[in-house]
């Protein structure tokens, strides 16, 4: 079903080299449309930093740079070709507290203690865990995060430069409405259209570039009044300048930047890792965890020092860099690269972009996206299942990614664990001998701890009682206790518990703990000792 969505997805987006590997030669033709594919997404990054910036309340150069030095460091460096970083909505969500509480100097000082803990958790590879996250959590996130982006779109619809103040404190400007929202919707339908239309006639040019290109000449070509990405705020400027954070060095700044720089490293390295599982699934790549870790905690620690407000992965800007055909580092250096150009010579030229385009762009990114798949799935899959990716769409959208993906994964463990204890049974019999056997179906761990004890009948049970654990596991040490409890219970009465075809592990728990008494020869399927006298009182419970 994974593959299927997947496929399902790669579908929608239109790619007709969907599997090329990031390693293949670099043929003139390649190098193309990289290239393209880079000016795509730096044209897509510029209001997306710069709106982030305004989150943040930071300058929109700091969003900028960071966007730039960002996607640089982790375009050469990182775990997945193909994947675009920069600054994030999720990040900057965040940072506002810090920014309107200490000032900007505090974040840039963060954000480097933000990259070295990354980097600490790239090199002490724990990035492997993000195999953890089930698929029902990593479907909630795509759907979450569509909504996400396009709700961050809906901004673009109000009048630039306008504050309302009302009952709750500032919005972010006066709605769009008549002419000027008719114009600004018919200019993203057409962009959107052009992005449809476009591999159907030529792929020489990447469908976004066509889309954002043909609707920028057609805006300026009419001179017509709509808003432009100078209208949100002037990016010219120069080079980002090596610049060590003005903040006192003490015990007392080091207390309030750790908690942001944890959460922030936290919710970077989630996002990343989600997004690299998702290129790499569409990609046919694996691996890369640890080094996407150390990429992206490497190009915070120098964004902090270059003035930049940090970042993580752009799965909406990753998903327009594959669909425009990037596949390989060339198309994220190139992006990283042509944002500075734009920053540094072409501010001018890119001021004069319509927004509506972009918002274009973004739109058909959240088609792509979204996995429509998993409306049709919730009713097929178990109910947990489809609870988790609608918890998790949900928690993402009004909360943020890090707490969506925290959420999903304990409520998908609290149901596997419900499901587990729910199996433990057991089948019993009497030997020759006058023994009453007990095989146990199903693991035996915290959760089915209870259900394990009500198995036995201790009154009615013979002098001699074994536990055949063939068909069940011993996982953790409530498993242990629960042994000891029954053990407890055939001891006060007189009587004696063995255990049977313990597997190795399982085997090596108890005996670590103290609890067996080896009784009779090795079992020949096990090599290990077939019958055991469990001891009690190792706990203090008996």
């Amino acid at each position: 079903m994974k593959r299927a969505i997947l496929a399902s997805f790669a579908n929608r987006l239109a790619l007709p080299d969907l599997r090329l590997m990031p390693d293949e030669k670099l043929t003139p033709a390649r190098l193309r449309i990289e290239l393209l594919a880079g000016l795509t997404v730096a044209l897509a990054l510029v209001p997306e930093a710069v709106a982030f910036a305004f989150v943040a309340g930071v300058h929109p150069l700091v969003g900028l740079y960071a966007a730039f030095l960002v996607g640089l460091i982790t375009a050469v460096f990182g775990g997945r070709p193909g994947m675009i970083s920069g600054a994030t909505g999720a990040l900057a969500v965040v940072m506002v507290a810090l920014v309107a509480e200490h000032g900007v100097e505090y974040l840039f000082a963060t954000v480097v203690l933000m990259g070295l803990i990354q980097i600490f958790a790239g090199v002490m590879r724990w990035g492997k865990f993000i195999r953890l996250v089930p698929h029902p959590v990593m479907l909630g996130f795509v759907n979450g995060l569509a909504i996400v982006i396009f709700l961050a779109q809906l901004t673009q619809f109000r009048v630039p430069g306008t504050v309302v103040q009302g009952d709750h404190g500032t919005t972010g400007g006066v709605w769009l409405s008549g002419g000027p929202l008719l114009m600004m919707l018919g200019l993203v339908g057409v962009t959107m259209v052009i992005i449809w239309v476009m591999p159907k006639i030529t792929r020489i040019v990447p469908a976004p570039l066509a889309g954002i290109g043909i609707t920028a000449a057609i805006v300026i070509g009419f001179g017509l009044d709509v808003p432009r990405v100078g209208d949100l705020a002037s990016i010219e400027g120069g080079l980002p300048m090596f610049h060590i954070p003005m903040v006192e060095l003490s015990w007392e700044t080091f207390q309030i930047i750790l908690p942001y720089a944890v959460i922030l490293a936290a919710i970077g390295l989630i996002e990343s890792l989600l997004t690299l599982n998702l290129v790499g699934e569409m990609t046919g790549k694996r691996g890369g965890a640890s080094q996407e870790c150390i990429a992206q905690g490497a190009s915070n620690v120098v964004t902090g020092f270059f003035g930049g407000m940090g970042g993580c992965a752009m799965i909406g800007q990753s998903m327009i860099n594959v669909k425009s055909g990037g596949r390989t580092r060339v198309a994220g250096i190139a992006a990283a690269l042509f944002l500075l150009l734009f920053i540094v010579v072409a501010s001018p030229a890119i001021e004069q972009i319509p927004l509506a385009a972009l918002v274009g762009v973004m739109f058909m990114v959240v088609i792509g996206t979204f996995a429509w798949n998993s409306l049709t799935i919730l009713r097929r899959v178990p109910l947990s299942d489809a609870f988790v990716i609608v918890l998790v769409t949900i928690v993402t959208v009004y909360s943020d990614l890090a707490i969506a993906v925290v959420v999903g994964v304990i409520v998908s463990a609290l149901a596997y664990a419900w499901n587990n204890a729910s199996r433990i049974h057991a089948k019993t019999y009497v030997t020759p001998e006058g023994a009453r056997v007990y095989q146990i179906q199903g693991p035996l761990f915290f959760g089915s701890a209870e259900g394990f004890n009500e198995l036995f009948d201790v009154a009615g049970d013979p002098s001699m009682v074994i536990a055949d654990f063939a068909d069940s596991r011993v996982v953790d040490q409530s498993a242990l206790q629960a042994i000891e409890a029954v053990a407890g219970k055939y001891e006060n009465a007189g009587k004696k518990l063995q255990l049977r075809h313990l597997s190795r592990d399982c085997h090596g728990l108890l005996t670590k703990a103290g609890h067996l008494m080896i009784d009779s020869d090795d079992d020949p399927d096990y090599q290990i000792a077939a019958d055991y006298s469990v001891k009690t009182g190792i706990l203090g419970g008996h």
